[in-house]
């Protein structure tokens, strides 16, 4: 009888860290998918990951130097990027920290960005999901960008 006890305990535990590694996954895959679009310059795929009201900023200097976040439109990025030539727009990301309660998703990721093959800057960009219809997409995304101070 306790082994069967231990047997149906043991299971439960094993369910539980497939659903949690199942949904970091999602969260993941969603976000791959967003770099997978840019790099092939599509806009229906790149379109999918994000909900209708998604919001775009970075953190930037202007040009007197002095910080601001600006918001960018999440079609003008579509636009821009489906405009792209394939495998203009490289953003190799690390995975640093994915957490997740019920349908809210908040994922940290560093970045080098490519043009081709050539660095142009890196960063940091702090994604937040929403899951909706069993669909991870983007709600939030802002990043940061800088030319200096960039790890491989």
């Amino acid at each position: 009888m306790k082994k069967i006890f231990l047997i149906i305990v043991l299971l439960c535990c094993s369910l539980t860290n497939i659903q949690a590694q199942s949904a970091e996954d999602s969260i993941k895959a969603t976000i791959r998918k967003m770099f997978f679009a840019m790099i092939e310059a599509d806009g229906a795929m790149l379109q999918d990951c994000f909900t209708e009201n998604a919001i775009m900023q970075t953190i930037t200097t202007n040009k007197e130097g002095k910080l601001i976040v600006r918001t960018d439109s999440v079609s003008a990025f579509i636009r821009q990027v489906s405009n792209m030539p394939k495998g203009l727009a490289d953003e190799r990301i690390v995975f640093d920290n994915v957490k997740v309660d019920g349908p809210l998703a908040s994922v940290w990721t560093p970045y080098r960005f490519y043009r081709r093959a050539d660095f142009s800057h890196c960063g940091v960009n702090s994604f937040q999901l929403v899951r909706n219809n069993d669909k991870w997409r983007i709600q939030y995304l802002i990043d940061t960008r800088r030319k200096t101070g960039c790890t491989e």
